[in-house]
């Protein structure tokens, strides 16, 4: 990974801490005593609620494997809570609703005003380069919020952040609360006041969907809001395999994503745009993310992983013509926004001849609603 990712440093010998904290993964952390503790967790919270815990999903390979798993190893009764950004494919659609079924679990989705997702979506690409304001605090918030309103102290989540990123540790309790929502600036830094600086015509009432829960109501639901991957050792390919023989989970193709990887990122149609935002500001994409994990799991070389990234990095993607349709602006206007927030000492150059990607085979299938005028 470069030194554009975000928390990365190397140490004196040129490792990377991330690869550091997967040292201690596989090699330091008793994986049986966590299971034990995940045990002991879950009986002490099993049937004195109207739920067992809360597990967010979004169908997509983690998820699907945490509400699989907890279910098929004990037996729970969760409430499953979707955050639904509007940007969901049709084969995740497929996928949720089938799991659903097959896992017989009572299901909540929530989806946002769509005025609201475009003017948050444009004001956050503005200020930082990222148009996932509206997603990043959602996906967080709204299921914590749903733990308050239904007086569920348990929260499921899936992988460990330190899988990809340093802001936590292997061998630390990652907990998603409040402090972890600003440690990993979840809100871009652009808090709701602040937000409601950026846009035009919103209210705290429209935003209150984004907005992480007080920490005098979570305390006084004596909480606890964890990470599946706090108590075994993570495993995407292998989690991802098991849910396609288990529940019928269809992976997809993704732009920008090797074919071997195709279980990555399926959910959401803006994969691509995001990952060519990352790509402008930083210099990578969602190759290099890849490879390196496949490298720290021995399963690839340095050089394979070079060649991978050659063949499937840098090329313009073609589901940017969707995003800027929506969005009502240019590729030159987009350009101009995201040379603001390029991460040194990465410089993009805009003026090289650019390869357009391949539509995705649904693409065109993509709804460009847009709302009324008033």
């Amino acid at each position: 990974m470069p030194e554009t990712l975000e928390t990365i440093d190397f140490d004196e010998n040129g490792v990377c801490n991330i690869c550091r904290a997967h040292e201690i993964k596989h090699e330091k952390i008793d994986w049986g005593a966590k299971k034990r503790e995940l045990d002991e967790l879950i009986e002490n919270y099993r049937d004195k609620y109207d739920y067992d815990c809360i597990i967010p999903f979004s169908g997509g390979k983690d998820s699907t494997f945490t509400v699989y798993y907890l279910i098929k190893e004990y037996d729970i009764k969760p409430l499953v809570v979707s955050f639904d950004h509007l940007f969901f494919r049709p084969k995740t659609l497929r996928n949720n609703k089938r799991t659903l079924k097959m896992l017989d679990v009572n299901f909540i989705k929530f989806t946002p005003n769509w005025r609201v997702i475009k003017q948050t979506m444009l004001a956050s690409l503005k200020v930082t380069g990222d148009f996932c304001w509206h997603c990043h605090c959602g996906v967080y918030a709204y299921p914590m919020q749903i733990a308050v309103k239904f007086k569920v102290p348990l929260i499921f989540w899936g992988e460990q952040s330190s899988e990809y990123t340093a802001y936590y540790g292997y061998g630390e309790e990652e907990e998603i609360n409040k402090e972890r929502f600003s440690r990993m600036n979840l809100s871009l830094g652009i808090e709701i006041n602040k937000m409601l600086e950026l846009t035009e015509g919103l209210t705290e009432r429209d935003l209150r969907p984004f907005k992480f829960p007080d920490l005098e109501d979570l305390k006084a639901l004596n909480y606890r809001s964890v990470c599946l991957g706090n108590y075994i050792k993570w495993n995407t390919r292998k989690h991802s395999e098991l849910i396609q023989k288990e529940l019928g989970w269809e992976p997809d193709d993704v732009e920008g994503v090797p074919p071997q990887f195709n279980y990555e990122k399926v959910e959401c149609m803006l994969t691509g745009v995001r990952d060519w935002c990352k790509y402008i500001k930083r210099g990578y994409e969602r190759a290099s993310h890849l490879a390196s994990i496949e490298i720290r799991q021995k399963k690839m070389l340095r050089e394979e992983g070079l060649k991978l990234i050659e063949k499937f990095e840098g090329f313009r993607p073609a589901s940017l013509d969707y995003f800027l349709d929506i969005m009502g602006f240019s590729e030159e206007e987009f350009n101009a926004i995201m040379a603001k927030h390029r991460i040194p000492p990465y410089v993009h150059n805009f003026e090289e001849n650019l390869i357009k990607g391949k539509k995705l085979w649904d693409q065109d299938l993509w709804d460009k609603t847009q709302n009324l005028e008033k």
